[in-house]
């Protein structure tokens, strides 16, 4: 039997009738340095970085002669070229598989030449580029509902089974894409509707998350998941979402017009998305406006030790990415 239709003769047996919401590139997908300004870049967590170009957008439009590059890293050594750095001859960087760790200052230093033609005298000139880079990673999400239904009382046994009957339908619904209710509470509130009078409600409110038990196993291959969970829970949304407009839709277009005592009360599906992060990961808009929706790595001096928005002080922590305080 379908969800709505369940819900619809659930509501019948137990009352009876009642009344009627970046890193800064350019157009070729490089980003350029900028002399005496730090660029702050942000590279998703097991992708590669973007491309850092040694060089300023202004020098990189004219000729250089004898041009040198060196790349320092976090770890303040020169960086040399591995599995997981590339560096090119022209002194253009990329990181692979990026991870918490790697996170932090890149430095480059342009050395190059000016010749002037008549003497042929030579001029060594220094550059020096400044490139912050923080792993990111998209937040976990999980939405907020509410609800309302009619009834004939505060008071009795009736509102409780209802409460629990919507439960198990909303998680019998979404149960496929490991997605479940937690959270859920009601209250009973007298609202004074225009020409019924006072009319007791039934205010009902949960949460629903993709993280209901077995939830690693829709994975797959993929590393963090995210994808996956993000994916199943706006798939999850849509079906709730179907799930209470058939509700109205059956209030609406009832042939008898006659409701059962306690029914859904149209337009009053609210719904609010909710971001976490993991741990070792949170949001800063002032710090990261760039990324303001992104879960930035927490930097040295902060940690995030459970799924939280937030990265929390702790002065001891040198690492990025850190999920307690020592």
């Amino acid at each position: 039997m379908r969800a709505w239709a369940l819900l619809y003769a659930v509501l019948w047996y137990l009352t009876g009738v009642g009344w009627q919401r970046n890193s800064e590139r350019t157009e070729k997908g490089f980003i350029y340095g900028k002399p005496g300004h730090l660029v702050k870049v942000y590279v998703n967590l097991h992708h590669s970085s973007p491309i850092l170009v040694c060089m300023d957008l202004k020098r990189a439009e004219k000729e250089t002669v004898d041009p040198t590059y060196l790349w320092v890293g976090p770890n303040e050594k020169p960086l040399t070229g591995n599995n997981r750095i590339n560096i090119t001859k022209t002194g253009k960087l990329m990181v692979k598989d990026f991870l918490e760790p790697l996170s932090g200052l890149y430095t480059c230093t342009l050395s190059y030449k000016t010749v002037k033609a008549e003497t042929q005298e030579e001029k060594v000139v220094k550059q020096r580029y400044d490139f912050m880079i923080f792993a990111y990673r998209e937040p976990d999400y999980s939405y907020q509902m509410a609800v309302r239904f009619t009834t004939k009382s505060c008071v009795g046994k009736y509102n409780d089974l209802l409460f629990r009957m919507l439960k198990k339908i909303l998680d019998n619904l979404i149960s496929d894409l490991s997605c479940h209710v937690i959270e859920p509470s009601y209250k009973c509130h007298f609202v004074k509707v225009p020409k019924h009078g006072l009319i007791p409600e039934l205010f009902i409110a949960f949460q629903v998350n993709p993280f209901a038990p077995g939830w690693k196993g829709k994975c797959n291959e993929s590393v963090d998941c995210e994808d996956t969970t993000n994916y199943n829970i706006l798939q999850a949304r849509n079906r709730i979402e179907e799930f209470f407009r058939s509700q109205a839709y059956i209030f609406n277009h009832d042939f008898n017009k006659t409701l059962p005592a306690m029914h859904f009360v149209d337009h009053s599906f609210l719904i609010v998305r909710i971001d976490s992060c993991r741990p070792g990961f949170g949001k800063n808009e002032g710090l990261h406006s760039n990324c303001a929706t992104c879960c930035v790595v927490c930097g040295p001096g902060t940690f995030s030790p459970d799924v939280d928005v937030t990265c929390q002080t702790c002065v001891s922590i040198q690492i990025y990415g850190a999920k307690s305080c020592p």
